[in-house]
């Protein structure tokens, strides 16, 4: 099976470096096209990835394509892949607010399409993916997508009628994970605790707490009430978050990252 990337920014490095360091994959199976070939020979130096230099090059050898691009510069990039498509083709696409139906009407094909999403946490082989099909998608086409992003994290499949609701609690929550991180570290600063120490403690309290959830049969408010003592510290702190309005500002940036999602489409 041979892979080629159309595009290889932060998301297609990420994925590239975790077929690489998966051991599941020759490096000699995977293509890359960039713009900017400086990325291409990046990518080609550190982790053996055969550069193309055309649309063409990629579409000619590869059996998955991969479509790691802004959704801007889809509909042109979707023009070249329509005059090299073939039946034994699946395409990959990652590009954000773009459906499958889209995709197939640009490119003009009843060829097997999967849509991703995986988030930046792939960086660091921890995304969180989900993908949706098309109606030609078999099973060895899904093994496909769970295969090569399960090196970056893990994957679940969903409707696709589901995606704008993922991309804001599976795709933005990184981003509202991080700044929570950061302001409770600043907390910590304001009462004296080194800013490094501190970002480290709140970091690495998330990711148990996260773990938490993930492995106990215990519902969240559950966990929560055994962190609070009566008449406790925790409580203190919980009940000025509820005053604050803590539940309905992540209800807000939720529902705004779903709306503008929507205008992607």
């Amino acid at each position: 099976m041979k892979y080629g990337f159309i595009g290889l920014g932060s998301m297609a490095s990420a994925i590239i470096k975790g077929m690489y360091n998966s051991k599941q994959f020759s490096a000699t199976d995977i293509y890359g096209y960039n713009r900017t070939v400086a990325k291409t020979n990046h990518l080609a130096d550190n982790y053996g990835l055969i550069a193309s230099d055309s649309i063409k090059g990629i579409m000619t050898n590869a059996d998955v394509i991969v479509l790691a691009i802004q959704p801007q510069v889809l509909p042109e990039v979707l023009l070249e892949v329509q005059k090299y498509i073939k039946e034994n083709h699946l395409i990959i696409s990652v590009a954000a607010g773009k459906s499958i139906d889209y995709i197939q009407q640009n490119i003009q094909a009843d060829t097997p399409i999967i849509r991703v999403m995986p988030n930046i946490n792939a960086i660091v082989g921890a995304s969180t993916t989900c993908y949706s099909i098309s109606s030609t998608v078999n099973e060895q086409h899904k093994e496909i997508v769970e295969s090569l992003f399960g090196t970056i994290g893990s994957i679940i499949e969903l409707p696709e009628n589901l995606f704008t609701i993922f991309s804001a609690i599976g795709g933005a929550s990184p981003a509202f994970t991080y700044l929570y991180i950061d302001s409770l570290a600043r907390a910590a600063v304001r009462e004296g605790m080194d800013k490094k120490m501190a970002l480290e403690i709140a970091a690495s309290s998330v990711l148990g707490s996260a773990k938490m959830i993930l492995e106990s049969d215990e519902h969240p408010w559950e966990l929560v009430d055994q962190v609070c003592s009566p008449g406790g510290t925790t409580i203190q702190g919980v009940t000025s978050l509820q005053n604050d309005h803590f539940a309905s500002t992540i209800y807000d940036a939720v529902t705004a990252v779903i709306k503008k999602d929507s205008t992607l489409s």
